[in-house]
């Protein structure tokens, strides 16, 4: 597929060549990567060790799966963060 296809597919089919891609090649660093960029995430990253900073990173950590599987509606600033990755991964690995 051409670099200009790519990047004119729409967002959850380009997400959906980028996971099957990864799943069918058991990279899980790709979807380590990915799962780091979820805004989410970033909310857990400064979380101290008490019992009330643990129960936060749970809630965060299942918003940033429903974020990137799709179960939640993702802003405009990480669709595109994670566009250009898909992107980028597909045509690092010949998709």
């Amino acid at each position: 597929m051409s670099e200009t296809a790519l990047e004119d597919l729409p967002f959850d089919e380009l997400r959906q060549k980028a996971f099957h891609r990864a799943e069918k090649h058991m990279d899980v660093g790709f979807f380590t990567d990915l799962f780091g960029h979820m805004p989410g995430m970033a909310a857990i990253e400064g979380e101290g060790g008490d019992l009330g900073a643990v129960g936060g990173t749970v809630w965060e950590s299942i918003r940033a799966w429903r974020e990137m599987f799709g179960d939640t509606p993702l802003d405009e600033t990480t669709q595109t963060l994670l566009r250009a990755r898909f992107v980028t991964y597909l045509r690092e690995h010949g998709e």
